[in-house]
């Protein structure tokens, strides 16, 4: 029996092996976001802490079989509570031109576990495995469980306070990127990191749209505002005032953001007034030419500057040692 250990709220989500289920995972960590069918009368005012999306187990078994299995885990905080959305955002929707997963939160991956016991002697509760296993002969919809975060934290080497663990830091969580999904049918596409948009025209609408609700917002108090693009977004002016934009946009959940190492360093420089822009849940109609971008909801952040806790390093620069003849 577990020692007594603050419990959390968690999602639990079992993720099948087909590939679409397998693209739509890749995709949900990439871009932060996962979703549902339909609302759950349980989701109504639920603010989840943490999502665990397993995968590689059968849930079509009684539960004292269930708990002999393993599975790999995906771990992650979740980021705000549930909301509609309503852009098309994963591949079978953009595919099907339709929402077939509206019910969405906000994922940051913590960390990839590989054949975790199912059972007693793994990090889960019984009714936080047996929560899995009943998402998956429900088509995947989350269920809701109170569980100790500790075990999974300590699994994944990740530190925390036992009096608050959905206080994760995240430059300590090692984390893991859609390339790291290893289904049986994983689908072979090029990845280049969270966030990542591999349709240059929908990045670009995206980017354009989120560019032109920042500069209406600014302009509409009174602000100039000058679009520059590097090393920052926007330039906005008001009297002997000056403030600096950084624009993110997305058609997922606003979770996180990439930020370039310029980019951090100007907000953290002293000199500087910067705020950060975000538009998420923006929707995008590909079968207009220019594609059309619409909606979306913003997340403002006045006198942003980014702390090392919430930062996490994605490239690292590798000086080569001198050779040796």
């Amino acid at each position: 029996m577990m020692p007594c250990m603050k419990s959390s709220t968690f999602v639990m989500v079992h993720v099948g092996q087909s590939t679409e289920s397998q693209r739509n995972l890749e995709h949900g960590i990439e871009t932060l976001s996962w979703g549902f069918p339909e609302e759950k009368p349980e989701y109504k005012d639920a603010r989840p802490e943490f999502a665990v999306l397993a995968t590689g187990a059968s849930p079509r078994v009684q539960l004292e079989d269930w708990l002999q299995n393993t599975a790999t885990l995906y771990l992650f905080q979740v980021r705000g509570g549930f909301y509609e959305g309503t852009a098309w955002h994963w591949p079978d929707e953009e595919a099907e031109r339709r929402l077939k997963y509206p019910q969405r939160f906000g994922i940051e991956p913590l960390a990839k576990l590989d054949n975790v016991p199912l059972g007693p002697e793994g990090p889960l509760t019984e009714a936080g495995s047996d929560a899995i296993r009943r998402s998956g002969t429900d088509r995947g919809m989350g269920k809701l469980v109170q569980m100790p975060a500790q075990r999974l934290l300590e699994l994944a080497g990740i530190p925390f306070d036992p009096d608050d663990p959905e206080d994760v830091p995240l430059d300590k969580s090692p984390g893991f990127t859609a390339e790291q999904v290893e289904g049986k049918k994983k689908p072979q596409r090029r990845r280049r990191g969270a966030g990542y948009i591999s349709d240059p025209k929908k990045r670009k609408a995206i980017e354009e749209h989120a560019e032109q609700r920042a500069t209406d917002h600014y302009e509409q108090r009174g602000w100039t505002v000058e679009k520059l693009g590097k090393p920052y977004d926007l330039r906005c002016t008001r009297g002997t005032e000056e403030r600096h934009v950084e624009v993110k946009g997305t058609t997922g959940a606003a979770t996180s953001v990439e930020l370039t190492i310029n980019e951090v360093l100007h907000a953290r420089d002293k000199d500087n007034t910067v705020d950060l822009y975000v538009v998420s849940d923006i929707k995008v109609d590909t079968a207009t030419d220019p594609y059309t971008a619409s909606g979306g909801t913003v997340s403002h952040y006045p006198d942003w500057e980014p702390a090392e806790e919430d930062l996490r390093p994605r490239k690292y620069e590798y000086r080569l040692p001198g050779l040796t003849s």
